[in-house]
């Protein structure tokens, strides 16, 4: 009979331990919306919404909806690092091509504490179906190095910032960017998401790219998110 008992009150843990987790998926599942084109369209042009395309960067490039970041869902890596610098409490508007990788992308977003995310009916593709204006960086001109090393001064202390309109962390590190340059620090910006040929050269694999110059020579390079502190210290 105590074993009848026992056996009976664990079937019924297992089942409340079950149960929970199936609510629990269900929340998480909840706080992701998928919504049509249109709408999609009226929700971006909110206030404090984050707009993300989780296809590859040649996909982006290919064209892509204004003021999109980039991350791509295919690499983990990429993706975990790119949405830290992402707000958990503002809505992320996620797309991709037709709507499979974002819909595995905004279920992860959510299950990692994202408040409100939504995700687009049909992707890109349905986008461009319904006539809606798209932006790419297909056709802009490659700088060469000689182009690049000219901009470098050969008596100061320089930072060459690597960076991408389209990539979360380098959204963040803008402001910092911008008081360093109004402390008076000698800063050249690159659009590291266009110029792909340069960035080759200089072998840069993911933004941003900090490389310090002194006296027209590298002598440091840090990548991702860093503080104002650090930065400071690096144009010691």
């Amino acid at each position: 009979m105590t074993k009848f008992f026992q056996t009976k009150r664990i079937t019924l843990f297992v089942g409340i331990l079950f149960s929970l987790f199936l609510n629990a998926c269900h929340s998480s599942a909840q706080n992701a919306s998928n919504k049509s084109v249109d709408d999609f369209e009226k929700g971006i042009t909110q206030q404090n919404v984050q707009l993300l395309d989780v296809r590859t960067a040649t996909e982006y490039q290919s064209g892509h909806l204004k003021k999109a970041l980039q991350a791509n869902w295919n690499n983990e890596v990429e993706f975990q690092e790119r949405t830290k610098a992402l707000d958990k409490s503002k809505p992320v508007y996620v797309y991709c091509l037709s709507g499979v990788r974002s819909t595995a992308a905004a279920n992860w977003l959510s299950e990692n504490g994202f408040k409100n995310v939504v995700t687009m009916k049909g992707g890109i593709n349905a986008w461009k179906q319904a006539n809606k204006a798209v932006e790419g960086q297909s056709n802009v001109k490659q700088m060469t190095w000689n182009e690049f090393t000219t901009q470098i001064p050969k008596d100061k202390t320089v930072l060459v910032d690597f960076s991408a309109t389209w990539c979360p962390p380098c959204q963040k590190m803008k402001p910092i960017i911008e008081r360093l340059k109004s402390e008076k620090y000698v800063i050249i910006e690159i659009d590291g998401g266009s110029q792909t040929s340069l960035c080759k050269e200089l072998k840069i694999n993911a933004f941003p790219t900090f490389i310090i110059y002194k006296n027209g020579k590298e002598t440091a390079r840090k990548q991702g998110i860093l503080t104002e502190e650090a930065l400071k210290k690096m144009l010691l």
